[in-house]
């Protein structure tokens, strides 16, 4: 390993292959790495516009998703860069796995997150036949949480899903969110949210802590309609300590802020409000993980004009369930050819994607 690195900072060769005992995985996103580093570029600087842009764009397949007909024309033209699926069965969601592969493949495309919502409290309902668990707020030791973050991984693992969007560290008291929390005491959540991360990131599968900046003391569903933090955000508190611990993901909520002076976001939700993004999540708290958005097509924010776009400038790194693939790749492509500091942020979230995919083991042949 030093005697590669050394050679290409030297310029006398560029390393193209880890070792067996060099493999990449989830521990190698955080830290220095200059192979890495150069194979990110390298693979950014063969990417063209269209596919850059694609890796910002997650729709979802299953009963609840589109349909497999309309995936797979978004595939052939290159406009995502993964797919949430979403209600279904473990067979047919490995065979959706196999078969959204081989097209992406054919059509050039880089290789795919493959998400799902498998908190312990929704996992048996958002994929049928999976192993049967607690639900999060029947869980009542450390040692529970872990063995749920073991049994649910396998199961992803088993169809192809490398990234799960859990686990929930709202508070318990809003009864939407509440019942999915990892813990029924506002003193466990975080310790043991940390614990469901390590494990699920130790078995190669991403793991997101939702839904910042906190769902849990609001009044109301963001399914439905935009809520609000009025004045003190007090549920930030959950997540330096799981940043600390290197969560590579978090989730933003469809969740407007109103009565304070810093984070205001002026009647519009947190996922399109640079203040609470980049400001409060990427700068003051120092994440620099994935920023992905709450589902585009729920009540808090569905009818924001260019939600798609306006979340990407707001700072986040990956468009969830835009209600139109289509139009959000158009809004964001334009902007993206036009704007050279908005190119440039585009830019560090499609490295960030890339670094990720590296690193989940998708792209080894790369190197």
């Amino acid at each position: 390993m030093f005697k590669s690195v050394l050679l290409f900072f030297l310029g006398l060769t560029v390393p193209t292959a880890f070792s067996q005992s060099e493999k990449l995985s989830l521990r190698d996103f955080f830290n220095p790495n200059a192979i890495l580093d150069a194979a990110v570029e390298a693979q950014f600087n063969k990417m063209d516009d269209t596919l850059r842009v694609a890796q910002l764009i997650m729709p979802a397949a299953g009963r609840l998703g589109e349909s497999n007909e309309k995936i797979e024309g978004y595939i052939k033209k290159r406009l995502i860069g993964g797919v949430l699926l979403l209600n279904g069965t473990m067979d047919g969601f490995k065979k959706m796995v196999a078969d959204f592969n081989a097209l992406n493949l054919k059509h050039g495309g880089l290789p795919f997150f493959y998400s799902a919502d498998a908190e312990p409290s929704l996992v048996n309902r958002k994929i049928q036949g999976s192993v049967i668990y607690k639900k999060a707020n029947e869980i009542k030791t450390i040692e529970e949480v872990r063995k749920s973050a073991e049994t649910i991984s396998k199961d992803l693992k088993a169809i192809g899903i490398n990234f799960n969007f859990a686990p929930v560290v709202d508070m318990p008291p809003n009864k939407t969110v509440g019942y999915r929390s990892m813990g029924t005491h506002e003193d466990s959540i975080v310790p043991w949210a940390a614990e469901f991360i390590r494990v699920t990131q130790e078995m190669q599968i991403i793991a997101t802590a939702k839904h910042f900046p906190g769902h849990g003391y609001v009044v109301g569903d963001t399914h439905m309609q935009l809520v609000y933090i009025d004045g003190e955000m007090r549920e930030v508190k959950n997540y330096p300590a799981l940043i600390a611990d290197g969560v590579l993901s978090i989730m933003i909520a469809h969740i407007a802020v109103k009565n304070n002076e810093e984070y205001n976001t002026d009647g519009l939700p947190a996922s399109v409000s640079r203040k609470i993004v980049t400001d409060l999540l990427r700068n003051k708290l120092g994440f620099q993980g994935l920023i992905v958005t709450d589902a585009m097509n729920m009540g808090g924010v569905a009818n924001v004009p260019n939600a798609s776009r306006r979340a990407i400038e707001a700072g986040c790194d990956i468009i969830l369930m835009p209600l139109n693939v289509e139009q959000s790749h158009k809004e964001i492509f334009e902007k993206y050819q036009s704007d050279p500091i908005f190119r440039e942020q585009v830019d560090a979230s499609v490295k960030r994607i890339i670094r990720m995919k590296y690193c989940l083991g998708l792209m080894a042949e790369g190197f």
